[in-house]
């Protein structure tokens, strides 16, 4: 007999943390993202609903797999959130990297 848990949890940005937390997904284990559809219409596109299904043999298995998701899942929002706060509109003037040579004369 096979163990299984689903787990549900909403974000703001879920594509993102499902991405983060794929690395570490077992094959016993898949995840989903659903839109969610009253966040769609206020025209907030990232917002969902990541599901992630766990099917495992035993019981220790299982809690196992789901402890292990569980602290992924707070790692990926925690770097998540620490990265948004740090991201500006426009990116930073990388100097002269960024300028644009109008020389364009080349040696051959």
């Amino acid at each position: 007999m096979s163990r299984r848990a689903t787990i549900r949890t909403a974000h703001d940005d879920a594509a993102l943390i499902a991405r983060a937390l794929s690395p570490d997904n077992t094959d016993e284990m898949t995840t989903t993202v659903e839109r969610d559809t009253a966040a769609d219409a206020a025209g907030d596109e990232r917002a969902g609903t990541i599901v992630t299904r766990i099917d495992r043999e035993t019981t220790s298995g299982l809690q196992s797999t789901v402890d292990d998701y569980v602290v992924n899942l707070e790692v990926a929002i925690d770097v998540a959130s620490q990265a948004r706060t740090e991201q500006r509109d426009q990116p930073t003037d990388t100097g002269p990297v960024s300028d644009h040579d109008t020389n364009t004369t080349h040696n051959e």
